[in-house]
């Protein structure tokens, strides 16, 4: 008998990702001809950045928005992640429209953070689109940790003070066990007192569980997503530390059939960053078989 396959429901693009697709497409369709220019990648899959580009979508950095040819095309599309105050005052001097296509979770998240009292912590990947833009609410006065390692680096060099109230924020992507952990740590250590914001997207805090059981009931799991998703990261090793034949790829030709024997279940998922039709296009690579 062949392996069966089986597509995770909840896969699939996020949100906040698919407003900002559907918003640069639109764009992209009322204009044809003309260009759209992000700032950074508006989605971390490689796949999914070609097939927007071959519509137009140019992905640029900062030091970039003040070239953005003018004038049909100076526009300037502000991805999910959101981005710091700065940002949106560069191109407003520069003369630039602005398609703001920040997440409103992360939009709530960047007003806690500024209305926040004491010392700011954010749980988070140092350098992290969502990050930069959170630390922007701030001035940047705030202590950025990636894991418990760097959370107990911290309280013992006395970065983070114990002796002032404590707010902590996490980016919005990152794994709900990690960050109760880290909390329990401070609840601990921080006789000042300790606040903690719930802030991790509640759709990507669901995804822990479904996959957690997922990647349980198959033999394989394939997860898919691009090599530079930080939720990809962290979705994928969750998978791995359920289900040992988890393979990470980024397109169907990054499967092995060696990976696959006789009448294995194969689940395949992804991040919040993946699109359907790569996890269909997998699918169908893994049914047809070897060629």
């Amino acid at each position: 008998m062949a392996v069966t396959v089986e597509i995770e429901k909840h896969s699939g693009f996020c949100g906040g990702v698919i407003r900002a697709i559907s918003r640069a497409e639109q764009f992209l369709d009322s204009q044809p001809g003309k260009k759209l220019y992000s700032l950074g990648a508006i989605v971390h899959n490689e796949a999914e950045l070609l097939r927007l580009g071959a519509k137009g979508l140019v992905t640029i950095g900062h030091d970039d928005i003040g070239s953005i040819p003018s004038p049909s095309t100076k526009t300037l599309l502000i991805r999910a992640h959101g981005e710091p105050p700065e940002t949106y005052e560069i191109a407003r001097r520069a003369g630039i429209n602005v398609i703001d296509c920040t997440c409103p979770v992360v939009l709530r998240l960047q007003k806690d953070i500024r209305e926040a009292k004491g010392q700011v912590l954010v749980f988070g990947k140092i350098g992290h689109a969502e990050v930069l833009g959170l630390l922007g609410q701030v001035g940047g006065n705030a202590v950025v940790i990636e894991d418990m390692s760097m959370l107990l680096d911290a309280l013992e060099d006395g970065t983070i003070r114990t002796d002032v109230p404590v707010e902590i924020f996490s980016q919005t992507t990152k794994s709900p066990t990690e960050y109760a952990e880290i909390c329990k740590v401070l609840t601990d250590r921080v006789p000042a007192g300790l606040t903690v914001h719930n802030t991790i997207c509640s759709q990507v805090a669901s995804r822990h569980a479904e996959l957690s059981g997922f990647s349980t009931s198959h033999d394989v799991i394939i997860f898919v997503s691009g090599a530079s998703s930080s939720n990809g990261k962290v979705l994928c090793d969750l998978c791995r530390s359920k289900n040992p034949r988890t393979h990470h790829i980024s397109s169907p030709a990054d499967i092995d059939p060696s990976w696959f024997r006789p009448d294995d279940r194969v689940g395949i998922c992804g991040a919040t960053s993946t699109p359907r039709w790569l996890l269909e296009q997998v699918a169908r690579k893994i049914t047809a078989g070897p060629r």
